[in-house]
């Protein structure tokens, strides 16, 4: 089948759940037999780059500004896919899903598939028309795609309430990985492992970082807080939160990190936080858990999907109750290890992408089968 993902940056991931989400699910459907197509963003992935792994990368412009680069990408790779003679368009996100109309109108025998991976206007950094504009993907998903795909179990209930719209549960995943001991990390920042508090984030608002800051410095303690991420097109919230941070030596701003270092730092932590206060199924938890690392995580219906199995969540925004539960933890290290030993069980049996690459096949095969059985139907009536 020739298929074409439409709303992600671009791949090989460099940072966004998205873009992970697509490159590893890409390179499962490839394995499967698939002919896939990633659409791709020139800030993001190198024009040169039209190949990953088997993976075929078309790179397209867009006004790289924070309210239009999603939309204007997403409606050219559109037109561009409607012509180019796919048997399926994929789109990823409620923003760019505003437009899955359009192959419906203009291609009408390409099969739409929609991946529901956030309720993108809860995030505090849109304004008004982008919140709205948002809203709409939302309502275009549930009313234009063949098939809806949503993330979490908390957005397939979202879409029923709301929409009245069925969906196929398929979460996002992990690989299976390797601890690795803290050598960068030590040269870089000072690390050994175990004496770390680990969150890692687009710093943006919603990430609830200056919740995690507010709530560590008033804990008496020698571990370190260290905030792995940057801006998106969000300076001054970077701004705020250093600013928050200032006089606390223990907390660490990284900046943005991948590859081994990243490695190292989810390895090597005491525990993982992630205060964020919206979500669709955060990869950075399954990451996380999947390093054996316990997570303290907001109690939104898309974190306690993990963590309830397999860490301990606060009441969201709360401060207060932010602060008792990771002195909890800081008091009770064998716990926070067995704990961590749970979460890595469990994220591997529940959240692979082997599974997650299996079911999106038997969807996009399924697709087609209703498809060729509605044609039978069809035609033995007439006949």
């Amino acid at each position: 089948m020739k298929i074409a993902f439409i709303g992600q940056k671009g791949i090989p991931a460099v940072y966004g759940g998205i873009e992970r989400h697509v490159e590893e699910l890409s390179l499962r459907l490839v394995e499967s037999g698939h002919d896939i197509t990633v659409y791709t963003r020139p800030h993001y992935t190198s024009l040169q780059k039209n190949k990953h792994q088997g993976i075929k990368l078309i790179s397209l412009p867009s006004i790289h500004t924070k309210n239009l680069d999603a939309i204007s990408h997403t409606f050219i790779a559109s037109i561009h896919a409607i012509f180019s003679g796919y048997n399926l368009i994929h789109y990823h996100g409620v923003g760019p899903a505003l437009l899955c109309w359009l192959p419906r109108l203009l291609k009408p025998r390409v099969k739409v598939v929609a991946t529901f991976h956030c309720i993108d206007r809860q995030h505090q950094k849109w304004g008004k028309l982008a919140r709205f504009m948002l809203w709409l993907g939302e309502w275009m998903i549930c009313k234009f795609a063949h098939e809806v795909i949503t993330v979490s179990r908390a957005l397939h209930d979202y879409t029923y309430e709301v929409y009245g719209r069925e969906t196929n549960y398929i979460p996002n995943g992990i690989n299976q990985v390797q601890n690795i001991p803290a050598s960068q990390i030590k040269e870089q920042f000072n690390l050994n492992g175990q004496d770390y508090i680990l969150a890692v984030s687009r710093l943006v608002r919603h990430k609830g970082m200056q919740y995690l800051i507010r709530a560590f410095r008033q804990i008496p303690t020698n571990l370190k807080l260290v905030i792995v991420g940057d801006s998106a097109f969000t300076d001054d919230y970077v701004a705020e939160l250093k600013d928050l941070a200032k006089g606390d030596e223990r907390i660490i701003f990284t900046g943005f990190q991948s590859g081994r270092v990243l490695a190292e730092l989810y390895s090597n932590a005491f525990v993982y936080v992630h205060p964020s206060e919206s979500e669709g199924l955060p990869i950075v938890v399954l990451e996380a858990a999947s390093y054996g690392n316990c997570v303290l995580a907001s109690d939104i219906p898309a974190n306690r999907e993990i963590v309830k199995y397999c860490g301990l969540s606060f009441n969201n925004k709360d401060v207060v109750d932010l602060r008792q539960k990771l002195q909890t933890l800081i008091l009770n290290p064998a716990e926070v290890a067995a704990t961590g030993k749970v979460a890595r069980e469990f994220v591997l049996k529940h959240f692979n992408w082997q599974d997650i690459g299996l079911a999106t096949d038997q969807l996009y095969r399924r697709i087609y089968l209703e498809a060729d059985l509605k044609l039978i139907n069809k035609y033995s009536a007439s006949a």
